[in-house]
């Protein structure tokens, strides 16, 4: 028995040194970013806590934004362990508001041993157009930094029924589904209860195409200015603070194939479709044409 606790303490701790290890590294290539000079905002990309390259993005978009508030809301975080706005927290000291529609997620993050040593508050709630005013509205944030929304789902239409007259964010990071490309403006229809692996069994057929994003985020006051180089998040900055730096681009531009393969078969398993397989597994499905509102075949 001893032997075992004595195995379970060894993980444990160096669970939270590799922890200690990564939040160093990132604080590292953050400083860096001051001494390099990239054309493509891509380049500045790096890996801590994000799914993908983000961290490094999002690092750069703060250092060369006029930020009014140091605030973040991200949804559609599970247990918060990949995420694009924990390092962040925890590096930058940002405070913010997570919300997931699992509650066992929710007392997971609660339950973190570094939970108390930020500000950080949780809320476990389904996200739908018809309540996500009113649950952000609980975060009491005004004029904030950044907001994420990565529901992998009805993103489009929650987005749209948005009111950013308050929160007013100078970023905003887009989940797109790349597999429904870069010329079509193009959602999955509103289901309020839109659950990804249930509406297709391929898990591709979910959330909007970077074209329909754009131009909603261009109705709110914002401008694309890049994509990360995986190709499933979009960057927007409020147009009052683009700069030299960071300036609007064309979908055209930005849009990325992605090459990451997570569909799956009907027995639910990955069948690691490139990307041609992944758009011919959910041709036929329904999708709504956001420039005119008709329902149209993908």
């Amino acid at each position: 028995m001893k032997g075992l606790l004595k195995k379970a303490k060894s993980k444990i701790t160096s669970f939270f040194n590799d922890e200690a290890e990564l939040l160093a590294t990132g604080r590292l290539l953050s400083n860096q970013q001051y001494n390099l000079e990239f054309k493509n905002i891509k380049d500045y990309e790096f890996k801590i806590f994000s799914q993908f390259g983000d961290d490094g993005i999002i690092q750069y978009l703060i250092k060369n934004l006029d930020i009014k508030n140091k605030t973040f809301i991200e949804f559609g975080v599970e247990d918060y362990m990949e995420s694009n706005t924990r390092f962040l927290m925890m590096n930058d000291n940002w405070s913010g508001f997570i919300i997931d529609g699992s509650k066992d997620s929710i007392n997971s993050i609660k339950n973190r041993k570094w939970y108390w040593k930020y500000d950080l508050c949780c809320l476990d709630e389904f996200i739908t157009k018809e309540n996500i005013n009113e649950l952000l509205h609980k975060s009491g944030f005004r004029d904030m930094g950044l907001l994420h929304i990565d529901i992998d789902g009805v993103d489009y239409h929650v987005f749209e029924a948005l009111d950013l007259s308050v929160l007013n964010p100078s970023i905003i990071i887009l989940e797109y589904n790349s597999v429904f490309g870069s010329e079509r403006a193009i959602t999955v229809p509103y289901d309020k209860s839109f659950i990804r692996n249930n509406k297709h069994f391929s898990n591709l057929y979910f959330g909007a195409s970077l074209k329909a994003l754009t131009l909603l985020a261009n109705k709110k006051g914002y401008s694309l200015i890049e994509s990360n180089s995986a190709g499933n998040n979009a960057f927007f900055v409020r147009n009052d603070l683009l700069t030299s730096k960071i300036v609007a681009k064309e979908v055209c531009d930005v849009y990325v194939q992605s090459k990451f393969r997570e569909s799956r078969n009907i027995n639910g398993k990955l069948n690691f479709y490139n990307f041609e397989d992944r758009v011919k597994a959910i041709k036929g499905q329904k999708v709504i044409n956001t420039i005119n509102s008709c329902l149209e075949d993908f």
